[in-house]
């Protein structure tokens, strides 16, 4: 995993000129989220440390699902509201190259603080001359993406609907929201959907279907994205394998008319002797589908896929 430009070699020099043990900085970020309150005001060299890379990873992944979805599409500005050091940002333009206009906006002086100074080491023309706002969603201006990741999981849930509206109003082709995939994630999230719908958003992901979501008892919609930890990242957080697995839900939707998928994977794949287990979601329902391995023109076909992937499925399927 490497960030965009020269971010690698500027968080690098960022951390080394902050030496010292990372952890009791990490446990209290943890105690800080177990509670329910943000990271501003925790350890930033512990944020940096930690929590930046698998920010990163999970909205890369996402993007990357998003261009699926949209593969001619490409945005010209960018807004990352709740940008802490910009990380949802340079996922943005590690996908879409060619975006040339970045606004950041967050409540805290000490993340955009941090992100200006990251900024000016990236290497990035559209980070170099991004425009930083300090306040609230109500200060924001339109952008052709508009990102806000990690965010809406630290306000109340009564709060989700009326925040995606007014990001939606900024949003001129695709609004991206990304949260920890928790239970209290996803609530936050499936609000953010019903509304968005009512204002005639046009989902890109992770559903492929407008209907009711079926996801609203004791499980709720998240997928797992695989991060790479360097030596910090190790050390930060005491761990023994050079990865980690970061639970993640998203939403995304847009201005334009996609052509999505008939149904997404919305559990780990189970792969027996005899035959291969998915959990789809389809047209507002889950289903449980199983492909023998006699059946080898489909279980070709399915072989490969996994949790969080979409396919294109029939009735017997």
């Amino acid at each position: 995993m490497r960030y965009p430009g020269t971010l690698d070699e500027a968080v690098a020099a960022w951390l080394a000129a902050r030496p010292g043990s990372r952890r009791e900085g990490v446990a209290g970020l943890s105690d800080r989220y177990k509670a329910g309150r943000n990271s501003a005001g925790g350890d930033l060299v512990a944020y940096v440390a930690s929590r930046l890379p698998a920010t990163f990873a999970a909205n890369a992944k996402v993007f990357a699902e998003v261009a699926k979805v949209l593969p001619g599409w490409q945005p010209r500005s960018l807004l990352d509201i709740g940008a802490g050091p910009g990380t949802a940002g340079w996922a943005g333009l590690a996908q879409w190259g060619g975006t040339t206009d970045v606004t950041q906006v967050d409540t805290h002086a000490s993340f955009l603080q941090l992100a200006a100074d990251l900024n000016a080491a990236s290497g990035l023309a559209a980070l170099e001359k991004a425009k930083q706002i300090l306040g609230s969603v109500d200060q924001i201006k339109q952008a052709d993406l508009v990102l806000c990741s990690y965010m809406l999981a630290e306000r109340p849930e009564t709060d989700a609907a009326a925040l995606a509206q007014k990001m939606w109003t900024a949003t001129t082709s695709v609004l991206v929201l990304v949260e920890p995939g928790t239970p209290q994630g996803f609530t936050r999230l499936r609000l953010a959907r019903e509304r968005l719908i009512k204002l005639g958003a046009n989902l890109v992901g992770p559903c492929c279907h407008a209907q009711a979501c079926p996801m609203m008892a004791k499980d709720w919609c998240h997928f797992k994205v695989r991060v790479q930890r360097t030596r910090e990242h190790m050390h930060a957080k005491g761990g023994l394998v050079p990865f980690e697995d970061e639970p993640i839900a998203w939403l995304a939707v847009t201005r334009l008319k996609p052509t999505l998928q008939s149904a997404r994977v919305v559990a780990p794949v189970v792969h027996e002797k005899h035959e291969m287990q998915m959990k789809l979601c389809v047209n507002g329902e889950i289903r449980d589908s199983r492909i023998a391995t006699r059946d080898k023109a489909n279980f070709k076909r399915f072989r490969k896929v996994a949790w969080g992937d979409a396919v294109e499925v029939d009735a017997g399927n």
